[in-house]
């Protein structure tokens, strides 16, 4: 009889998380979808290759805008302008459209506005004030591979980056499978990360990776890294310990808990407030939920390519990148290939 009731229960779960789901629409936020580098309302404007996404405390939307080498933004009633960027590849400082970027991944927002962008193919970290001002935190773009004293430190095409509310910015060092952290004065540490490439948790300084990407922060401090090339997810403490919230090594769809789930490259994360961790699943065109306790699902998208909007679970993605969360709790995703972003919510 126990048995019976337990089996009762979880059915009534799993029955009240599919119906819970059915009602989560996906649509298009802004983008007409064609190739191009357009301003004005939202899905009039048009975007090429974006991949990173950050939004501020009053709604408004950043897009690291790649292959246009630009930083967009997207206004809380939905107009697209341009925050900084000539659209051709350089590192020039400056104001607006005088500055200019090398294919950026990814961005975040501190709670001034500040924008901080992991300008990748310059391996540098750039910093934009909310009139559009462009400067350089950290980094160099010469060919430089070893981090030296009394020099700026070299990054090798970092691909993520997230900001802590004493200004510290977190920054996954792609291509030197590391996660680093840069000071408000732009001095910059090793966070975690031997810089062998691997699979290894435990303390910070002996844990390895294999070329991460997306990484976000909780509101406790714990750091989540998509270990992308490795096709997991983990998590490091305030403590400094590496663990692995989900995922295995093979690609893969499965999902479940910890290690019974499985993953595709994945890409951009996102923490509400509860502590649920969204990931683009880049490989398999899917958002995929972690509850804190690592239970993995599907959140949005059938796996097929596409651009489909409607309920969650039949909605299409192409290559979604970037994912960032309102205070709402509704998710906007870099949907790369599509050239698109996309909202997910009630």
């Amino acid at each position: 009889m126990k048995k019976n009731l337990l089996f009762l229960s979880a059915a009534i779960t799993f029955v009240m998380a599919c119906n819970k789901n059915k009602n989560i629409e996906v649509t298009t936020y802004a983008g007409s979808g064609a190739i191009g580098a357009v301003n004005g309302k939202s899905t009039e404007a048009s975007f090429s290759n974006l991949m990173g996404l950050a939004i501020d405390s009053a709604g408004n939307i950043y897009v690291a805008d790649s292959r246009n080498n630009m930083i967009r933004k997207i206004s809380a009633d939905g107009v697209v302008s341009t925050l900084a960027g000539s659209g051709n590849q350089g590192s020039a400082d400056g104001k607006g459209v005088a500055a200019s970027f090398f294919f950026p991944a990814a961005l975040t927002v501190d709670t001034h506005g500040v924008v901080y962008v992991a300008d990748t193919h310059n391996s540098m970290i750039r910093k934009i004030t909310p009139d559009g001002n462009v400067t350089t935190l950290a980094g160099r773009p010469d060919a430089a591979t070893k981090d030296h004293p009394g020099a700026m430190v070299r990054f090798d095409n970092p691909y993520g980056i997230a900001v802590d509310k004493n200004g510290n910015v977190f920054v996954s060092d792609w291509d030197k499978d590391q996660v680093k952290k840069v000071s408000p004065d732009g001095k910059v540490s090793v966070y975690a990360g031997t810089g062998d490439r691997g699979l290894k948790d435990g303390p910070a300084v002996n844990a390895s990776f294999y070329l991460p990407e997306g990484i976000a922060l909780d509101q406790k401090g714990n750091l989540y890294v998509a270990d992308t090339y490795n096709n997991l997810i983990r998590k490091i403490s305030p403590e400094g310990i590496v663990s692995t919230l989900a995922g295995k090594i093979k690609r893969g769809s499965a999902n479940g808990k910890g290690a019974a789930a499985s993953f595709s490259h994945p890409d951009g994360i996102a923490v509400d407030k509860k502590g649920n961790v969204y990931v683009a699943d880049v490989g398999n065109n899917k958002i995929r939920k972690i509850t804190p306790d690592g239970i993995v699902s599907d959140f949005a998208g059938t796996g097929k390519r596409g651009a489909d909007n409607g309920p969650a679970n039949t909605a299409t993605f192409y290559r979604p990148f970037g994912i960032t969360i309102d205070n709402a709790g509704n998710l906007f995703v870099a949907d790369y290939q599509n050239n698109l972003i996309r909202k997910i919510g009630n």
